[in-house]
């Protein structure tokens, strides 16, 4: 189970890798264009996160995956995709944990996989 685990977080974090660096790339090329221009940013990093969204005009929840056709965000998507890496490894273990016989290890996991999809779905916001 340790070497599949480790397998696909292998995997996993040199395509995010990959993929964050190729963003990074479009982003800075210009070859997209930013939701909120590079020359803005300065003036608006010491903006906490809500005056920030507030002056910048930026989605709120889930909205941002509306905006991946700008640069700026399709930096954000590069990112999220670590958050799911390790999701998608202990998703990956959980029926080989079964399949060994691991009762007790595969319901831990399966619970881990249950509450980040939970969390990544927004279920542990309050309603925010």
């Amino acid at each position: 189970m340790q070497a599949t685990y480790a397998r696909w977080l292998d995997v996993a974090t040199r395509v995010g890798f990959a993929i964050s660096l190729a963003a990074f790339l479009v982003y800075v090329s210009g070859v997209m264009e930013p939701f909120v221009p590079l020359e803005q940013l300065p003036r608006l990093w010491s903006l906490s996160a809500a005056q920030y969204a507030a002056a910048t005009g930026s989605p709120a929840g889930w909205g941002w995956l509306g905006m991946l056709g700008k640069a700026d965000y399709l930096n954000l998507a590069a990112v999220a995709l670590f958050g799911i890496v390790t999701l998608a490894c202990y998703a990956r273990i959980v029926p080989l944990l079964f399949a060994a016989g691991e009762r007790l290890q595969a319901f831990i996991a399966l619970a881990q996989v249950i509450v980040l999809a939970a969390a990544a779905a927004g279920f542990f916001t309050g309603g925010r």
